[in-house]
């Protein structure tokens, strides 16, 4: 029987036709905001980036230190200049008070304000808050800098100055990213909020307390949190799941009322820093593995998952040694290498306070000296039981030596280990975001060093956490000759710009 065609009726055709336009639009709408919504967006960064450098260099030229409160003055600054950046852009701000730090002579000094800041708000948009500090390590010419530290300086497409990746230019690209959708009149496709400090090279101190207080208004309608204070492990692009924690720890022997001559009585009186060296000296042995008993045994273990990871990390042996100048390491595998920086914890003796350590020659036993050492920790390790263990095995230790000296070990600073999910929706934004910014899939990584903040964020506000990095394996961070590449400011504020997108287009909890 033949197949008779039936005339549609107009109710049909209307709904055909309704169909058909939904779809057109979607696919308009699609092509726009992630084709060529974004293609106008990168040319305008790439138009700008010599005006992006210049603003660079006038942050730099901040010498933002906030070691010592000398030059807080100057941290204050840094921090009011950025605010007027993010005025400019239409953000309101708050300076959030983080109360007064007494210092090691008595002194209560008032600390810098942390700035608190947010763009227009849409309520049917996810928020990420933007966390950043604009403070940096001391640094002087004659420290070994090719360059003064405080004149952004650019050799061979690198931007060399204090700042410039650890972790002013950072900021500014978050900044320049948001600027961007904001002078192309494009809708940024998510809310923004910033968090900005002063003092995160000398502790963060009164961050967290802040964080606690602002957890049911400030962090309230936050989605998402970025950090972007770290660096990659290669040439290849990275995203951060975990960073060390650290316990740092000062032993102090203390003998004679004074200083002595070693003529007269070296040979006839137990001396402090013989003592000391002692126990310092058996704390960790050539291998690197860490003596202290308990320690190594609160390591979570390796998982088949995380072994796997860092076999497919892109990461150049012999690069790296010659990039950091090492002739050997502790050990013959990336992999080894990696998970030693990275998982496992490691001990590391930074000085002796005390000691005769000017030029020439003085013969002096030191009436009183000071270890200084640190534990970065991993997870499955508590700051409080590694401070339980170094205290009893240094005592166990000093009480065989029969020494008259007065032994005393403190742990200052007892910061936590952070990791994340990499499963988490927000890994899945930044995976696409360096996909379509630098045409490559990102080495998951973690970070040896300690940024306190993110397990803060963490434990307080429950919220998703990133660390999504710009900066390269060799900008030589808290080092001589600090830089950061032009390309990688440039194509990192791409990547800022990439990421807002990509967050829009989560499934919305």
């Amino acid at each position: 029987m033949p197949h008779i065609m039936q005339k549609p009726t107009r109710n049909s055709w209307s709904k055909t036709m309704a169909k058909l336009l939904i779809s057109i639009v979607v696919m308009q709408i699609s092509t726009e905001v992630s084709g060529s919504g974004l293609d106008p967006i990168f040319k305008y960064i790439d138009e700008q980036q010599n005006e992006f450098v210049q603003r660079l260099k006038e942050w730099v030229a901040i010498p933002s230190d906030s070691s010592e409160p000398q030059t807080w003055d100057e941290v204050v600054r840094m921090l009011n200049v950025t605010a007027d950046k993010i005025k400019m852009l239409g953000g309101n701000i708050e300076f959030a008070d983080v109360g007064s730090q007494r210092m090691s002579n008595g002194q209560l000094v008032h600390l810098p304000p942390v700035i608190l800041a947010e763009l227009k708000k849409d309520p049917k948009k996810p928020t990420l808050c933007i966390y950043g500090h604009v403070d940096v390590q001391p640094a002087k010419k004659e420290d070994g800098w090719t360059t003064d530290p405080y004149t952004l300086t650019e050799i061979n497409g690198n931007l060399y100055g204090r700042g410039a990746s650890d972790n002013k230019g950072p900021v500014l690209a978050w900044l320049h990213a948001v600027e961007a959708y904001q002078a192309l009149k494009q809708e940024i496709p998510v809310n923004i909020k910033f968090i900005i400090e002063g003092m995160e090279e000398a502790g963060s101190n009164g961050l967290d307390t802040l964080t606690e207080q602002r957890n049911m208004t400030f962090f309230s309608d936050v989605d998402y949190i970025v950090i972007s204070d770290n660096i990659w492990i290669s040439k290849k692009p990275a995203l951060t799941y975990a960073t060390r924690g650290n316990c740092f720890f000062f032993v102090e022997v203390e003998g004679q009322k004074q200083d002595m001559h070693s003529g007269v009585f070296g040979g006839s009186i137990h001396e402090a820093m013989t003592d000391l060296i002692a126990l310092l000296d058996s704390l960790v042995d050539s291998r690197g593995r860490i003596l202290v008993p308990g320690i190594n045994e609160a390591v979570a273990p390796l998982t088949e998952e995380e072994e796997k990871r860092y076999q497919g990390i892109e990461f150049d042996l012999e690069a790296h040694k010659k990039d950091s100048g090492v002739t050997k390491f502790l050990y013959d595998t990336k992999e080894e290498i990696l998970q030693h920086r990275w998982r496992y914890p490691s001990l590391s003796i930074h000085g002796i306070e005390g000691a005769f350590s000017d030029p020439g020659s003085k013969t002096v036993i030191p009436r009183k000296v000071i270890g200084k050492f640190s534990i970065r920790q991993v997870p499955n390790m508590d700051p409080s039981e590694v401070e339980k263990q170094v205290t009893k095995y240094l005592q166990k230790l000093f009480a065989e030596r029969n020494s008259p000296n007065q032994l005393k070990v403190t742990m200052p600073i007892g910061a936590k280990p952070w990791v994340a999910n990499v499963s988490d929706p927000q890994f899945v934004a930044g995976r696409r975001a360096v996909q379509t910014v630098f045409g490559v899939d990102p080495d998951l990584i973690c970070e040896g060093s300690t940024i306190p903040i993110a397990r803060n964020f963490q434990d307080v506000t429950g919220k998703s956490i990133i660390m999504l990095p710009i900066g390269g394996a060799d900008d030589g961070e808290h080092s001589q000759n600090e830089k950061m590449s032009r390309s990688n400011y440039i194509q990192g504020t791409k990547l800022f710009a990439a990421f807002f997108y990509e967050l829009s287009q989560l499934p919305q909890k």
